[in-house]
């Protein structure tokens, strides 16, 4: 299960990243540097959600021109909390985000599975985002439609080994957090608890480091 963590130029932070094989992820709304780790690109929903902003779209399209074609995949732009017109929002931008990189829908509470499986598989993978209660009690199903359809599985905001178990279980191929960007100190035991065995298939998954 690959690991990203927010971007940070802590050149401590930075160093114990890179020996731990863990991947940045860059935001929309952030500085647009990768400091020569391999990087996703978050939209920046999130940080305008944080704000109470509009979602800033000169950003997403600079961050895009910057480094879309570089990115292991980008998140399509959302609202968070938004249900059904994050959706549509998200698949309104989709055809203009072709071919750029590989691209994730952020799901979020008031989705459902049968809303989004006739559109994600190989070619549209799955970032799940929303509240804590809402991600935490939908997460299996969206691993569940994710092996069915073929498609990537990330997880946004994961900053816990409780939620990287979670993660794991379901079947995630990656997920990000702020935790060790802000604190170094804690990637040995989120490191630790991502490449643990899994209780469900009994093997590790393996980090695309």
């Amino acid at each position: 299960m690959t690991a990203y963590a927010s971007r940070t130029g802590t050149r401590r932070n930075l160093a114990a990243l890179r020996g731990a094989g863990w991947r940045l992820l860059v935001s929309a709304r952030g500085v647009l540097r990768h400091e020569g780790f391999p990087y996703a690109i978050d939209n920046g929903a999130w940080t305008a959600f944080q704000k109470d902003e509009p979602f800033d779209v000169p950003a997403f399209e600079k961050a895009v021109e910057w480094g879309g074609s570089g990115a292991d995949w980008l998140i399509l732009p959302d609202i968070v909390g938004g249900g059904i017109e994050s959706l549509r929002v998200s698949m309104e931008w989709a055809p203009r985000l072709q071919g750029v990189c590989p691209l994730l829908l952020a799901v979020q509470d008031g989705m459902t599975i049968a809303d989004v499986a006739p559109l994600v598989g190989p070619g549209l993978g799955i970032a799940i985002g929303g509240s804590t209660e809402w991600k935490e009690g939908t997460l299996a199903a969206w691993g569940a439609l994710a092996r069915e359809k073929g498609a990537y599985l990330h997880v946004l905001r994961v900053n816990t080994c409780r939620r990287i178990d979670l993660c794991r279980d379901a079947g995630a191929h990656s997920f990000d957090g702020s935790s060790v960007t802000r604190f170094a100190c804690n990637l040995p035991l989120l490191d630790g608890a991502r490449r643990q065995l899994s209780l469900l298939n009994g093997a590790p998954h393996a980090s695309s480091s």
